[in-house]
C-alpha cells in the first residue's frame, strides 16, 4: 500500500528586472519559467515583483524602494524564499 505524504510548499516570491536591453515581455517569460521551476522544487509563488531600472544595483540588483516593498511583503506573508531572475 502506498502512503501519501502531505507536502508543504515553501512560500516564495519572484523578482525580475526590466532594463533598456531587457523588455517587460522577456522578463514575464523568464518569471513564468522561474515560477514553474519553483513549483517543481517544492515552492509556491505568492507574488511577482518587477522593477524597471536603467542600471541594476551591483549589491541588490533592485533599488532601495523596491527592496523595502519586497521586505514588507516577506514579513507580512511568511515568505521562505525570494528568488531573483538574474
Amino acid at each position: 500500500m502506498l502512503e501519501h505524504k502531505k507536502s508543504i510548499l515553501e512560500n516564495s516570491v519572484l523578482v525580475g528586472v526590466m532594463t533598456p536591453k531587457v523588455p517587460e515581455d522577456v522578463v514575464d517569460e523568464h518569471l513564468d519559467e522561474l515560477d514553474f521551476l519553483t513549483l517543481t522544487a517544492g515552492g509556491k509563488v505568492l507574488r511577482r515583483f518587477k522593477q524597471r531600472i536603467k542600471t541594476p544595483n551591483p549589491r541588490t540588483l533592485i533599488g532601495s524602494g523596491k527592496m523595502a516593498e519586497i521586505e514588507e511583503f516577506v514579513k507580512e506573508n511568511e515568505i521562505d524564499s525570494v528568488i531573483f531572475d538574474d
